[in-house]
């Protein structure tokens, strides 16, 4: 069995099941040479496939050269069934304020995945003085433009209110919707697997991430409710009409630079349902970063070592550099 979520960290928040971690700084970073990074998970998958194995973390890449944060929402219980979507935000917005403090920063980057990345573009939007850059990896913004997903969720034939009235969604609900996209996967990658089982070290990449894969976690009843309806259904995100606790979430007022991050084979979050984030942010500093792979395996398959990480990395380095001017992604 591989190990899992190699890079050392320290538990610096907690709230409930949800952690905040710090990972600990290796003795070739420098220090204090820039602000700090908090990388935000789905919601509803486990956080460490951001930090899934040696060779394969984009967080223990990143943190050889930034001070890098990660917000572990946890795994609800039962009672979560009553968290709401802009109690899910408070928690964001209450996370990054315990990175500012800790180190004394005056603004942080934000890394957000799938539906962290979601998250992450709403909070920017909330409180843009708090953020220096944005960086949106494979997270909806235009759901009019999810695929299949959204077809799924089709007011026409799907109620979200009949599903979260019963409580906490699921894992193996939503999985059930995964499976549907691609009704073969499965059987494909039992198939491929006796392709690898005699090389050690491919048999141990697809151990940790059929490990991770298996580990999902129910989605709260009320912000499941909000989610589908107002903005896979109603895609009230990008027409500027979702409201949070009394505020309309305007991305326009995002000013700081963003980087939208897609895969080419992504079918979970298609590229142009991510790029809904670049088309409605008021920064002339957005870029749009295509990478190989799906919605998984662009983050941790054989290439983005080489590839992902290090184009994430020279992205922040001057966004996130005191002092310094940003440059164009090269």
């Amino acid at each position: 069995m591989p190990t899992l979520a190699p890079t050392p960290k320290d538990t610096v928040y907690g709230e409930g099941t949800a952690r905040l971690y710090r990972f600990r700084r290796p003795n070739d970073r420098p220090a204090g040479s820039h602000l700090p990074l908090l990388i935000v998970p789905s919601l509803i998958n486990r956080w460490y496939i951001l930090d899934l194995r040696e060779g394969a973390t984009l967080a223990g890449s990143l943190n050889h050269s930034y001070d890098t944060w990660l917000y572990d929402w946890g795994i609800p219980e039962d009672e979560d069934r009553y968290q709401s979507w802009e109690r899910v935000l408070d928690k964001l917005a209450r996370a990054i304020r315990r990175v500012k403090a800790a180190t004394g920063a005056p603004k942080v980057g934000l890394l957000g995945y799938c539906m962290g990345g979601t998250l992450c573009g709403i909070q920017a939007a909330l409180e843009p003085d708090s953020i220096a850059a944005l960086i949106n990896l494979a997270g909806p913004f235009d759901f009019e433009k999810g695929g299949m997903l959204r077809t799924m969720v089709d007011p026409r034939w799907f109620d979200p209110n009949a599903i979260a009235d019963a409580g906490n969604v699921q894992p193996h609900q939503m999985q059930s919707g995964f499976v549907a996209l691609r009704p073969t996967l499965q059987l494909g990658k039992w198939v491929g697997y006796t392709g690898i089982m005699h090389d050690p070290a491919a048999k141990e990449a697809f151990t940790a991430l059929d490990t991770w894969a298996n580990d999902n976690t129910p989605f709260p009843g009320e912000a499941y409710r909000t989610y589908i309806k107002e903005l896979y259904q109603e895609n009230r995100l990008v027409k500027g009409e979702h409201w949070v606790k009394g505020q309309r979430v305007d991305l326009g007022r995002i000013h700081c630079p963003v980087l939208s991050i897609v895969a080419h084979k992504d079918n979970i979050c298609p590229p142009e349902a991510a790029m809904g984030l670049n088309h409605n942010v008021g920064t002339k500093d957005r870029e749009v970063l295509t990478v190989k792979g799906g919605h998984v395996s662009a983050v941790v398959g054989d290439t983005a070592k080489e590839t992902l990480y290090p184009a994430i990395g020279r992205w922040l380095a001057p966004r996130l550099s005191y002092g310094k001017q940003p440059v164009a992604l090269a």
